[in-house]
């Protein structure tokens, strides 16, 4: 699975040593502390897809590097499918320290950290490239570390593709085929504007009951990548799938500050390392299983309609209002983020 495996460990004890030697350089005391940290400590993960999601399947990945890396010191059990809270709750709990790590998409994020509303501005990426060189560069890194202060420490981010709404209605080929439809989103004031500025109703709920919802009538359709659309049977109930793209929201892997606290700053070391070689394998994870759950989809009888341009530009502009309301003041940044080349 991971072909580089063995590569990232030997860096990773490489790291670790240097970690300890410097500590053991600049204090004594500090090499004393870190010979008397060889309790295991065990840490819960919680993750909200199924076994064979990207995300989960890369979490198990950072798990065994982790494991490895600490020579056992850090054991990591991931709880996927949602089997400890939804996804809203569980970025609170991590926050708290009662949850130690999770992978959480940045709307469920932004109401424990407001600053990461502006990554979820709609129509912000030219692309998914324009989006990985932002993140993965100077502005990225600023915003892992704007977590700090809420407890929370950002660690890596991961794929979340493109979302995209999609409804048991009706094929939506212009602004207008989206009035009156009841559309779920996240517990995200934002997703819930952005939804209400393109003429349809935004329906609140926990990720887990969208089927159920959907099977009753009790919304019309929801809006996601298409690896959700796909794990979950929405596209049973929901057979319109339309390529709108209004939003490019990476997820990011986080640790409690209470928790990476309590870890040597060898371990704390190991653990970052990890994060990063881990998203790198969700990355490619997603990229295939998005084809695999296209290919699922429409052989499934999935319409999937592409909005021209022409008609892309009147949703821009339907969404002008949410850049004023949630870019207040940070225009400049948002800027810095088109100007990314």
């Amino acid at each position: 699975m991971f072909t580089k495996t063995k590569k990232i460990l030997a860096a990773l004890s490489i790291a670790a040593m240097g970690a300890f030697c410097l500590a053991g350089c600049g204090n004594e005391r500090a090499a004393q502390d870190e010979d008397t940290k060889t309790d295991t400590i065990v840490l819960r993960y919680s993750e909200i897809q199924v076994q064979d999601y990207p995300t989960t399947i890369a979490a198990k990945k950072f798990a065994e590097l982790v494991n490895e890396g600490t020579q056992g010191r850090v054991i990591i059990d991931i709880y996927d499918n949602a089997k400890i809270a939804t996804e809203d709750a569980v970025a609170k709990q991590v926050k708290y320290g009662t949850v130690d790590m999770t992978r959480v998409s940045l709307s469920a994020l932004s109401d424990v950290t407001h600053e990461l509303e502006v990554l979820q501005l709609p129509y912000l990426y030219r692309d998914g490239e324009h989006m990985w060189k932002v993140l993965d560069g100077d502005i990225g890194k600023e915003f892992l570390t704007k977590m700090d202060k809420d407890g929370i420490v950002g660690l890596a981010w991961n794929d979340g593709g493109a979302r995209n709404f999609y409804n048991s209605k009706r094929e939506i080929k212009s602004l207008e085929d989206v009035k009156g439809l009841k559309i779920r989103v996240q517990e995200s004031p934002l997703m819930e504007d952005l939804v209400r500025a393109l003429g349809a109703e935004p329906i609140p709920l926990p990720y887990g009951e969208v089927p159920e919802a959907l099977k009753s009538g009790k919304i019309d359709g929801a809006e996601n990548s298409w690896p959700s659309y796909e794990s979950q049977g929405h596209y049973k109930y929901a057979k319109y799938y339309t390529l709108d793209g209004h939003s490019r929201i990476p997820e990011i892997m986080i640790i409690s500050k209470r928790t990476l606290d309590r870890l040597s700053p060898t371990d704390q070391q190991v653990i970052r390392m990890c994060a990063a070689e881990s998203a790198k394998y969700e990355r490619e994870l997603w990229a295939k299983r998005e084809n695999d759950s296209k290919k699922k989809v429409v052989d499934a009888g999935t319409v999937v309609t592409e909005i021209s341009d022409a008609e892309k530009a009147k949703f821009v502009q339907a969404v002008e209002p949410i850049y004023e309301k949630y870019a207040a003041g940070q225009m400049e940044l948002v800027k810095r983020i088109r100007d990314v080349k």
